[in-house]
């Protein structure tokens, strides 16, 4: 078998183990499906800008591939286009992709950090699995879904903040999470079954405090959030109350808004709103 080829958008170069260098064709627009599956060989890739979409399992077992490319124009990653990549420890998701496809990044066990960008909106199940040494995450605010077993067994992940826009966690998204002890959500969103099964410092976190389930300590921590909240809110008003300015013109009184109150009050008992663990 060839150690160097030219992709043209059509070939299969699946389980190629003495492939180590790719080149593309000019006007490639889409790495197909299984493309290079099992190419246990190759280490580095550069993904032309001509490609818009990386489809099913295209780089699935390149055991050996630990720096990659993803240009501007692709966006969409299909499922399981990096499962098992076990040597891939960073990659950067460009702006373009909306979607994360289900299994994209299944056990990569060494991918230790990733961006996602601002556009996607749904994180699939499973793609993230077993990613054994992912120990931060940033989650941006236009994700609305989390699929299934998202972030199954992440047990180097230790905090993660979920934004408000997220109103669905799918079953089993964060189990097996040991290392997670700090978690920020809102308590409106969806959690599914056993979400947070045997992760091992949340449940410890909540028979601390004689939880029977990490579910039952995050409804207690909400409950005790909105108690702070309607502290805050009282602290607000006299805020407001006391720093109302009369113009120059001896006109209505005008009252600080909502920011120049907010800079008044300690950061900590905003922060309290958002930080449940």
């Amino acid at each position: 078998m060839p150690s160097s080829a030219v992709y043209s958008g059509v070939e299969s170069f699946s389980n190629n183990d003495e492939l180590t260098e790719v080149t593309f064709a000019e006007g490639v627009t889409m790495i197909g499906e299984c493309a290079f599956m099992g190419c246990s060989s190759l280490a580095a890739i550069t993904i032309p800008d001509s490609v818009t979409s990386i489809g099913y399992g295209a780089f699935r077992r390149c055991s050996s591939l630990a720096a990659i490319t993803i240009p501007d124009s692709v966006m969409m990653i299909g499922r399981g286009a990096f499962y098992g990549c076990s040597s891939l420890t960073a990659i950067t998701i460009p702006d373009g992709v909306t979607l994360i496809g289900i299994d994209a990044f299944y056990e990569c066990s060494s991918l230790a950090a990733i961006t996602i960008p601002d556009g996607v909106t749904s994180i699939g199940g499973g793609a993230f699995s077993r990613c054994s040494s992912l120990a931060a995450i940033t989650i941006p605010d236009g994700v609305t879904t989390i699929g299934n077993h998202a972030f199954v067994e992440c047990s180097s992940l230790a905090a993660i903040t979920i934004p408000d826009s997220v109103t669905t966690i799918g079953h089993n998204a964060f189990n097996g999470c040991t290392a997670l002890t700090k978690l920020s959500l809102s308590p409106a969103v969806s959690i599914g079954e056993d979400c947070f099964s045997d992760c091992t410092a949340l449940i410890s976190a909540a028979a601390s405090q004689n939880m029977s389930t990490v579910e039952d300590l995050l409804h207690s921590r909400w409950h005790s959030i909105i108690e702070r909240v309607t502290v805050l809110s009282c602290l607000k008003t006299l805020f407001t109350d006391q720093k109302k300015r009369k113009r120059q013109d001896g006109g209505e009184a005008q009252t600080l808004g909502v920011t120049a109150t907010r800079k008044r009050l300690p950061k900590v008992m905003w922060r309290v709103i958002l930080e449940f663990l």
